[in-house]
């Protein structure tokens, strides 16, 4: 399946699944009603931005975005099947790792090119979402909220993503990272009487 119609498929059956019209999901997200249309058409090809804004205004990963439709999941995910998706305007390549809908759990991979640079939003999602990036190769400045990391081959850095979050690559080869979400749904709290 082209990764455009299997982004066009997920969003279309998750909002579906909360029963969210296209203005709703547009209002949620900030992104048009019309971008929303041609993306769920599969006629665009949406920015890393724009699919952040859509996913937090669905409440789930970005990574979910990319899940493969399966009837039964199964544990083991092949190479061959795995979705991969390229930023339109960065360039930067992310291939879904893990079985969709088997676990909690999932793990990306990035290959993201010399001297880029992209910015998520990260809106509030109903859920908490933690992320542990794990450099393979090169050099990654990630800044999350005002705090900039320099994250170099073997450095492993864990965060919750409830604020803006920015990656930029400065060197002149791309960097390779692994990213491990978990996706919590948030805790209710209970009020002093």
């Amino acid at each position: 399946m082209d990764i455009n119609q299997l982004i066009a498929t997920r969003l279309r059956e998750l909002r579906d699944a909360q029963g969210l019209t296209l203005a709703a999901l547009a209002e949620r997200s900030g992104v048009s009603r019309s971008n929303i249309s041609s993306i769920e058409r599969g006629e665009s090809s949406a920015t890393a931005t724009v699919l952040d804004r859509l996913s937090a205004a669905l409440n789930v990963t970005l990574a979910s975005l990319f899940d493969k439709p399966a009837d039964t999941p199964s544990p083991v995910s092949r190479p061959d099947t795995q979705p991969v998706w390229t930023d339109p305007v960065s360039g930067y390549v992310r291939r879904n790792l893990s079985p969709p809908g088997y676990s909690p759990i999932q793990m990306v991979e990035v290959s993201f090119p010399p001297h880029q640079r992209v910015a998520y939003e990260t809106a509030t999602r109903n859920a908490d979402v933690y992320q542990q990036i794990w450099i393979i190769d090169g050099r990654l400045e990630l800044t999350l909220g005002d705090t900039l990391w320099t994250l170099d081959a073997g450095d492993c850095l864990a965060m919750k993503v409830d604020q803006p979050v920015s990656f930029h690559n400065p060197g002149d080869k791309a960097v390779r990272y692994l990213v491990s979400l978990v996706t919590q749904p948030h805790k209710s709290r209970k009020e002093d009487a």
